[in-house]
């Protein structure tokens, strides 16, 4: 039995947060889901997961300080961040494994999110979610 990558996702935008999180899961990938940063980070004392896909622009903090946080908490586990820019500052990137921004393709952010969990998930695919989500980055 082939267990599936856990994934926490965060993102404030509950709408991009649900879209997301349902290609995700076609996808392969077990999806934890929070809306607001600082309970997310609560949150990351208390559950398992192989990857976090953080959105950059939240309340509270931003996701390049709370990929700071979880890296202190959980140095090994890789940060995927999804922002509305193409090109973000390197300070906002250090402790981000993958940006993905404006004009990403979600076969793009699969691929890496696969590579950086070494996940042999299946390349399952349902076009209408993903022109869906592409639509809305």
């Amino acid at each position: 039995m082939n267990k599936m990558t856990t994934v926490f996702y965060v993102d404030d935008n509950a709408r991009s947060r649900g879209l997301l999180s349902s290609v995700l899961a076609e996808c392969g990938f077990e999806i934890i889901t929070a809306g607001d940063p600082v309970e997310a980070l609560s949150r990351c004392r208390k559950i398992c997961f192989d990857l976090a896909l953080l959105d950059y622009q939240m309340p509270s903090l931003t996701g390049s300080e709370l990929a700071l946080e979880i890296k202190l908490l959980m140095p090994d586990v890789p940060i995927v961040l999804l922002s509305g820019c193409a090109v973000l500052p390197a300070t906002e990137l250090t402790f981000v494994d993958a940006h993905f921004g404006r004009g990403t393709h979600l076969d793009e952010l699969v691929d890496a999110m696969r590579l950086l969990t070494n996940s042999k998930l299946p390349r399952k695919l349902n076009h209408t979610s993903a022109a869906a989500w592409s639509r809305s980055t």
